[in-house]
Order: C-alpha cells, then structure tokens, then sequence
C-alpha cells in the first residue's frame, strides 16, 4: 500500500513537471512568433521607406539633368520614349571589368498619361575602364514597343535581349544618327555631376518583388502597373511629375 502511494506521488510530480515543461515550451514559442511577427511589420516599415526615398531620389535625379543647359536628354528623345526608367545613385565598382547593382524605378506611357511606376534591381555588365567605386545615377529611355515589352516582362539583358546604345545628349538629337534605329533602350548615366550617354552592356534588369510589395501591399504584375490598371501611390508623385514636366524642360531650354 505504502509502496503504492509513493508510486502515485512520484507519478503526478513527474506530470507536473512535464506540463511546467510543455507550459514554458509554449511561452518561447509564442514570444518567438511575436517578436517574429514585430521584426517583419518593422521590415516591412523600412522597406517601404526606402523605397519611397528612392521614388524621391529618381524624380530630383531626373529633374536636375533635365534642368542642366545644353546638358540634358534630348527633346525628340523624349518625345518618342514609350518608358523612362530611373536608377539613382547605382553603386559601381571595380577597375576594367565592372560590377554595377541598383534599384530602380519605371513608367510607361499609357492611353490616361504615365503609368504608376514599377520597380526593378539592375545587376551585372561592364562599363568599361572605372576606378574605385563611386555612386552613379543611370537613365534608361524605352524607345519602342519591343523595349516597352522587355520591360514589361522584367526579366531581359542589356544588349543581349534587348539591344541598348548610348543616349544623345544636348538640346537636340542629330539627324545624322542612328540613336532611333532599331535601338530598344538608350542608357544615360550621371557622375560627380558629369552627364553622359552610357554604354551599358550585359546588365540584368529583374524584377524588384520587396519593393512591389512595400509599395502596393499585394502581388501586383509589373504588366498591370506599366499597362495603367495600378492607381499611382502618392509617393510616385515626385517621380511621375519629373517625367511629366522632361519634354517640357527639354523645350524651354531651347
């Protein structure tokens, strides 16, 4: 009997510290879910910051080289341009052989005026002969619908798939060139304040998921957005008015 009893005493202190176990297990696991939950509303947060700042950032890139005289993109470029495209501040690196990666921002032209941007990385090429690293701005006019639908799709290679020159720059572009001739994309870039049409070959142009998501809260299709079926945020609106106000400011500076 007495054997019996202290059988049954050790049994429940065994199930009470079982369940003691069981009960702290689930308190780590629920504040482990919690602080899981915290870090990604808070990623969320910043990366939706980061990603206006970027809107912000293209716009004033944007609007100041369209302001430089005799500096600028030309008008008839940007009369024909069906998509403008904006990576601000692009880091760079390397000597002969470089290594470029940005994110950036995107609008077409749409029957009710310039989509809601789109957003994009840039990763991969060469430019050429560079020393050290340093922050460059790049510009990307779309010249025709096959560059349009590169972009759309969001998955191309500069100069592979989709066939890419450097931009003219000045008040004007030459009659005698061919800079609209077959040419899908023309690249531009901005260093240390110096402005240049840009030979960009080989570079990747992705689709930028995080910050499509940071911005519109859904899984949106880059199609949908350049097509103008997605309502503009208000962040685009820097952006979007630097693009609208372009030809305007290519005019008034001749």
């Amino acid at each position: 009997m007495k054997d019996t009893l202290c059988a049954s005493v050790r049994g429940k202190k065994v199930t009470l510290r079982t369940g003691r176990k069981k009960v702290k297990k689930m308190k780590k696991l629920m504040t482990f879910v919690a602080i899981l939950g915290m870090s990604s509303v808070a990623w969320a947060g910043s990366n939706r910051e980061a990603t206006d700042d970027r809107l912000d950032h293209a716009g004033r890139v944007l609007h100041e080289i369209m302001s430089a005289p005799d500096k600028g993109i030309p008008e008839e470029v940007l009369e024909h341009a069906k998509c403008i495209a904006v990576v601000p501040h692009m880091l760079k690196g390397g000597f002969v052989f470089g290594a470029e990666n940005g994110r950036g921002v995107a609008t077409c032209r749409t029957a009710a005026g310039w989509s809601a941007p789109a957003f994009f990385t840039i990763t991969g090429g060469s430019w050429g002969l560079q020393i050290g690293i340093e922050g460059v701005d790049l510009v990307m006019v779309i010249q025709n619908e096959d560059g349009m639908k590169h972009l759309i799709n969001s998955n191309f290679e500069l100069g592979g798939d989709a066939s890419a020159a450097a931009g003219p720059v000045g008040r004007h572009a030459s009659a005698d060139t061919d800079w609209k001739l077959n040419t899908e994309v023309l690249t531009y870039s901005r260093a240390k304040g110096l402005f240049a049409g840009l030979t960009l070959t080989g570079a990747a142009i992705r689709r930028d998921d995080d910050s499509t998501e940071a911005v519109y809260g859904h899984d949106v299709s880059t199609r949908h957005i350049l097509d103008g079926g997605e309502a503009a945020p208000a962040s685009a609106n820097s952006f979007l008015d630097a693009v609208r106000n372009a030809k305007a400011q290519a005019v008034a500076s001749n």
